[in-house]
């Protein structure tokens, strides 16, 4: 199935030094760049941190996980179980 036709859009980053290509839908990249600019920090450092503390097997996972704790903590649910 094509990129396009999923909704998933990858990109190529550098995380801990190594080159890596993550997909995500195009919203959770569009969240992902106003978490990072937020924070004061480009979206390939918010990655690399993401990285670090990751508990799952997957980046792409990861980084929804981490966007959807953000926002809840924004809108005031608090954390997803």
């Amino acid at each position: 199935m094509p990129a396009d036709a999923t909704g998933l859009k990858k990109r190529s980053l550098t995380v801990a030094g190594h080159r890596t290509s993550v997909s995500l839908e195009e919203p959770f990249w569009d969240a992902l760049g106003q978490l990072a600019k937020a924070g004061g920090v480009s979206v390939q450092a918010l990655v690399a941190e993401i990285d670090r503390d990751r508990r799952e097997n997957n980046l792409s996972s990861a980084i929804r996980v981490h966007v959807l704790k953000r926002f809840m903590e924004t809108a005031g649910a608090g954390q997803p179980e």
